[in-house]
């Protein structure tokens, strides 16, 4: 698990996805020189020079332009993330569309899905077995953050389907957390209420609202509670009005993956 209150587990190389603006920047500026990265985005300029302020003597520090909705470009960052030994994975890229679904132009909406659901499901599924094996080898641990978003709460019309892709991150992250628990792997999802990034602009949304958090402390937050906590809603506001929703969630969790497990025990029987 995580060290002591304050701290974080150390990690020696970590996958970055959506790198180059907001939560993702932040992410990887908030990790230790200790840890090297492997940062992703779609913007060339912007990993290059993201890199530069990051670089440190001894450090490896590296880019993978890849736009996580087509595939190919999924399978190449893989193998790069595979030779580097990734053992921090933080899902983080992800899209949003504002506005009514049969109002959005159909490859944004589908566009949504694969970097929301499949390339997030690609890329875990794909790490975690060398995470994993490394994490058992070196008596460490592996570290998986899934960036949802408060909207995977509730239904959202007018970001129908970005809401619904985050529900997806929630219940696959929070799943996924109970198969490994017995594993040397630590599984977060981050939950951020409104954060002061590009996603407004680039969904097509008026401005973050006055009460939106920096990304600095939502990353800060979500590395302090890996290996703690399964799921962290990072506004204390909304971390309240959810207290009750994530806590029996949680029970829910346990008890479907006790059922789950022996229902899997019965059959290998």
């Amino acid at each position: 698990m995580a060290g002591g209150s304050g701290t974080m587990q150390q990690y020696r190389m970590a996958l970055v996805t959506g790198a180059t603006s907001g939560i993702g920047t932040a992410f990887a500026e908030a990790l230790p020189p200790e840890t090297g990265l492997l940062l992703t985005g779609r913007d060339r300029a912007a990993l290059d020079a993201l890199a530069a302020t990051l670089a440190a003597e001894g450090r490896t520090v590296e880019t993978h332009v890849a736009d996580l909705a087509v595939e190919t470009d999924r399978v190449e960052l893989l193998a790069w993330a595979e030779a580097l030994g990734v053992d921090l994975l933080i899902n983080n890229a992800g899209l949003g569309v504002f506005g009514p679904v049969i109002g959005n132009a159909l490859d944004r909406e589908m566009e949504m899905v694969a970097v929301n659901v499949t390339a997030v499901v690609h890329l875990t599924r794909a790490l975690l077995p060398g995470m994993t094996a490394r994490a058992h080898a070196d008596g460490g641990r592996a570290g998986l953050i899934i960036v949802s978003s408060v909207v995977a709460f509730t239904p959202m019309p007018m970001l129908a389907t970005y809401a619904a892709t985050k529900t997806f991150e929630l219940s696959f992250g929070e799943a996924l957390a109970d198969e490994m628990k017995d594993a040397p792997v630590d599984v977060l999802v981050l939950c951020p209420g409104a954060t002061r990034t590009k996603f407004f602009d680039r969904a097509g949304m008026p401005k973050a609202p006055g009460y939106s958090e920096m990304p600095e402390p939502v990353a800060r937050k979500a590395l302090r509670a890996l290996g703690r906590k399964r799921v962290l809603v990072s506004q204390p506001p909304a971390r309240t009005a959810l207290l009750l929703a994530t806590a029996r969630r949680r029970v829910m969790v346990a008890g479907a993956g006790f059922v789950m497990r022996r229902i899997a025990g019965r059959e290998g029987e």
